[in-house]
């Protein structure tokens, strides 16, 4: 059976990864997880042997009903997901093709362009081989963008026309930092790469020899810098970049590609294991951030236009609250550890948030009457991604522990447009006058309420943004684990004040135009040589 024959070849990929890449492994575990679910062969075989269809066209038929599924999802996270069950497929496929391998062996160091790649192709690369890949398909949150991040390879995923740009054995340059690939460069863009990758290997040194040092400003106004993770296995990252904890790990990777739910036990003992080895780093664990259409564990399926704007995140759990309590009754049992906070995700407003308080609080009166030990005290805080939350923050803010700023969805939920659409992506516009205003807002009635303010979307991580936060006072920066040594070497250099003069200037402003004027000849005169190797949000601002 070709199902068994490609699950067969993935468990003995995953058989041959060493501990030390135990990324890959947990990736690899839970596409095993998909390959075992039935609804695909089900579906398969439902075409076989009602409609009499060959097993080849059956299976892209069974795939292609999964698909549709999926469609309007705006979320690229899942979007991601959609396109590694595709990769996974093609797998089956060459089982029924005959072919073995879809990867030739690489034997001298190249540059690898491919339309897509599964982690269980890079499990099969020779890494040290590989100088840096480019793919056709992708985002920042598929796999493969991931695994380059941990496995710290220059890659490019998502580029338009590739394959068809690209020839075997010919000159290629991958840019990382900007997200481009430079073909038969000429003897300028040779010369500007060379130095630029000398240069960034230097400054790569220094940045790591100050890795400990404390993420303060000059005039010591000290930011926690946190890392968003996803996987378990990047808890190592955190520590190898001196983060300090977690801001927020994303839950919704236990659930899927399931054939079951995971248990509460199983979520406990993620969640315990995560908290101690970071111990006494602090833990901020988001609640599940997903619907039943992505979970797909037998859920009804709701006829949503526009599931983004539906049934997901607190949404979902108030609905499914079973699921909700389980994850709820893991948290607080691994709280005892005594490093984690809860964190709501998707709160629109203070009927909502109350209805959660509710649940949460049965939970919590369920563990007593069980006698199962858990923290009374743990922190419970909502992230800030949508307009109406923004407008009652002060109200909010009394209910709450902590606020962290989801930039990524209320940039987009404000500004109405979808970022992972080239036609109006120009708009994803993160010092939209309405957007500072909102995210000052939600600062000040944090502070005013005594309660902790973070930010954990992109804007946390991009240098030219990192000045107008710290003017504003935020407290902590949730970010890629990579990102933390450059942005705290940034931020050693500035002081309070000037960060508060440069967020008045760019308040008094009235257009996104002015403002990423403004913002970036101030913060480009000041940091010319880190600049060189970012890639900043505002570079997609078009007036």
């Amino acid at each position: 059976h070709a199902f068994d024959q490609a699950l067969d070849s993935l468990r003995e990929i995953r058989r041959q990864i060493p501990k030390e890449q135990s990324d890959h492994a947990a990736i690899l575990d839970t596409h095993i997880m998909v390959l075992q679910d039935p609804k695909l062969r089900r579906a398969t075989e439902h075409y076989i042997r009602d409609m009499h269809l060959n097993a080849e066209w059956a299976l892209e038929k069974g795939v292609a009903d999964i698909e549709r599924s999926f469609q309007g999802i705006e979320d690229e996270y899942f979007r991601a997901r959609v396109q590694e069950l595709r990769l996974l497929t093609t797998r089956v496929m060459n089982q029924l093709l005959g072919n073995k391998n879809s990867i030739k062996p690489i034997t001298s160091r190249v540059i690898l362009i491919a339309h897509d790649l599964s982690p269980a192709d890079t499990v099969e690369l020779d890494v040290s081989k590989i100088m840096a890949f480019a793919t056709a398909q992708g985002g920042r949150t598929s796999h493969v963008a991931i695994l380059a991040r941990t496995l710290e390879i220059p890659a490019v995923v998502g580029v338009e026309d590739l394959e068809s740009s690209v020839a075997d054995n010919q000159f290629v340059i991958v840019d990382g930092f900007r997200g481009q690939i430079v073909i038969d460069p000429d003897d300028k863009e040779l010369t500007y790469y060379t130095d630029l990758k000398y240069s960034f290997e230097a400054y790569q040194k220094e940045v790591m020899r100050k890795l400990d040092l404390p993420a303060e400003t000059r005039d010591g106004f000290r930011v926690q810098l946190h890392a968003n993770i996803e996987l378990f296995e990047e808890v190592s990252k955190v520590l190898d970049y001196a983060g300090d904890g977690v801001g927020l790990y994303r839950t919704e990777y236990s659930y899927l590609y399931r054939t079951e739910l995971p248990t509460e036990q199983e979520l406990m003992e993620e969640y315990r294991d995560l908290a101690s080895i970071l111990y006494p780093r602090r833990v901020v664990i988001r609640t599940l951030d997903a619907g039943g259409d992505k979970l797909g564990h037998g859920f009804e399926q709701y006829d949503e236009a526009n599931p983004v704007l539906g049934l997901r995140a607190v949404r979902f759990c108030l609905r499914h609250q079973d699921i909700f309590k389980t994850q709820l009754r893991a948290i607080l049992r691994a709280s005892q550890v005594g490093n984690m906070s809860l964190m709501f995700p998707m709160i629109s407003g203070l009927g909502e948030l109350r209805e959660v308080l509710a649940v949460f609080d049965q939970a919590k009166s369920e563990l007593i009457e069980e006698g199962l030990p858990f923290d009374p005290q743990v922190p419970v805080g909502i992230m800030i991604e949508l307009p109406s939350a923004v407008m009652i923050a002060d109200i909010l803010a009394k209910h709450v522990d902590f606020f962290s700023i989801g930039t990524n969805d209320l940039i987009q939920y404000s500004l109405g447009i979808d970022r992972t659409n080239k036609y109006v992506s120009h708009l994803y516009q993160p010092l939209h006058p309405a957007l500072l205003r909102s995210i000052k807002q939600v600062v000040d009635a944090g502070h005013k309420a005594g309660i902790e303010v973070s930010m954990c979307g992109e804007m946390a991580s991009d240098p030219y943004c990192l000045p107008i936060l710290m003017g504003m006072h935020v407290d902590s920066l949730s970010l890629n684990p990579q990102s933390i040594p450059w942005i705290k070497r940034i931020l050693r250099k500035l002081t309070k004040e000037e960060c508060s003069e440069l967020l008045s200037q760019v308040l008094s402003l009235d257009s996104v135009s002015a403002s990423n004027k403004l913002v970036r000849e101030s913060i480009f005169k000041r940091f010319p040589d880190e600049l060189q190797f970012y890639s900043s949000i505002l570079e997609q601002e078009e007036e």
